[in-house]
């Protein structure tokens, strides 16, 4: 034995983003195209722990971060919330100095900052749900 603590220079293996098996095994999971699945990892990536609620991640950056376009991104933003990934805790909006701030989303596997429980409503999410016609695709096409 060499007397060396075990740790020694070994620098841990860093930030990762975990999937739980719980999620992937969802219908809503399984049936999601690769886009939002990948915008919905971008989200998780910017998850440190404490800001469920509090995830910034703008149509703009999310666009360049995944090499999309942002109107593409806002279809990727809608079928997640639909599915019940994520929610808006708060839109985007212009602030008081004319700079725009984006909107804030919480991911509903995790515990919100603000200390309510995880939702979880992608469990309930069932292929049947989604061709039921959705009340804002109704407004709009009228």
């Amino acid at each position: 034995m060499t007397g060396k603590p075990y740790r020694q220079g070994k620098g841990g293996a860093g930030r990762h983003v975990q999937l739980p098996e719980y999620l992937q095994r969802t219908q809503a999971w399984a049936t999601l195209k690769p886009g939002p699945r990948a915008l919905y990892i971008e989200l998780k990536r910017r998850f440190n722990g404490s800001n469920n609620g509090n995830i910034i991640l703008s149509y703009r950056d999310a666009a360049e971060a995944l090499n999309a376009h942002r109107n593409t991104i806002g279809l990727w933003f809608r079928d997640l919330e639909e599915r019940g990934f994520i929610a808006k805790t708060q839109g985007a909006y212009l602030g008081p100095d004319g700079v725009g701030r984006a909107a804030l989303w919480a991911l509903t596997e995790l515990p919100s900052a603000n200390g309510k429980s995880a939702s979880k409503a992608f469990l309930k999410w069932r292929e049947i749900d989604a061709k039921a016609p959705h009340k804002n695709r109704a407004s709009v096409s009228q």
